[in-house]
């Protein structure tokens, strides 16, 4: 199998983590990586998009067609944000990039990441799990081959990734000994989100405990 894939979020943690599975994985022919920021890398899998407004990706429609699968990676901390600004980044933004794909591409599958406490029932007291259930409950209307949620909690980098900050090793590495069951590699991300593609999952929500199972 030869997948080509489009990838959001590679100046980021999770982002980058997954870009390094799909770039060593022999299953991955091509990743496009669409972004605002370049990202220093050179491989002969990897080629890059800049778009420094992804409201605006429907203007790039020639060079999105043709993929088996987007990783939408891309994503914002809401923290010192308001709701409005975020659902703009998290929902609005994602929803109209997706339809742009889904259109050109309905073979396609999109993964999306979330994370754990996502709320699906869109009514909680936490303003960014309400979003992110609003979002993936509005993803998985889109007429896509496959549309999964990826709901990881504590991630490990993967080896050589740079957009780690040096503060968050040492607490990502004391959360992960004391909560194993809890901790994910971006390895085991990477790899579960490729095995969406080639072999599909059983649900579209995927818990940490889902992610583990498909990735190892």
């Amino acid at each position: 199998m030869s997948l080509k894939i489009i990838l959001t979020g590679a100046t980021g943690m999770v982002g980058e983590g997954v870009l390094l599975e799909c770039l060593e994985n022999d299953q991955v022919s091509e990743v496009l990586s669409i972004s605002r920021k370049p990202y220093s890398i050179s491989h002969p899998k990897f080629s890059e998009l800049l778009v420094s407004d992804f409201l605006q990706i429907d203007t790039y429609r020639e060079n999105l067609t043709g993929f088996d699968a987007c990783f939408y990676c891309a994503g914002v901390s809401s923290v010192g944000m308001n709701e409005a600004d975020y659902t703009h980044i998290t929902q609005t933004t994602t929803l109209h990039f997706a339809k742009i794909l889904a259109e050109l591409n309905p073979e396609m599958v999109f993964d999306f990441v979330t994370g754990a406490l996502t709320d699906s029932s869109e009514q909680g007291r936490s303003m960014w799990a309400r979003v992110k259930g609003k979002t993936e409950n509005e993803l998985m209307k889109l007429p896509f081959r496959g549309q999964y949620n990826f709901r990881p909690g504590i991630m490990t980098p993967a080896p050589g990734q740079k957009n780690v900050k040096g503060i968050y090793r040492p607490l990502i590495a004391m959360l992960s000994f004391f909560m194993p069951k809890k901790t994910l590699s971006l390895n085991d991300v990477g790899k579960a989100m490729i095995k969406t593609v080639t072999q599909g999952y059983s649900k579209q929500v995927l818990e940490i405990s889902d992610i583990q199972q498909l990735g190892r």
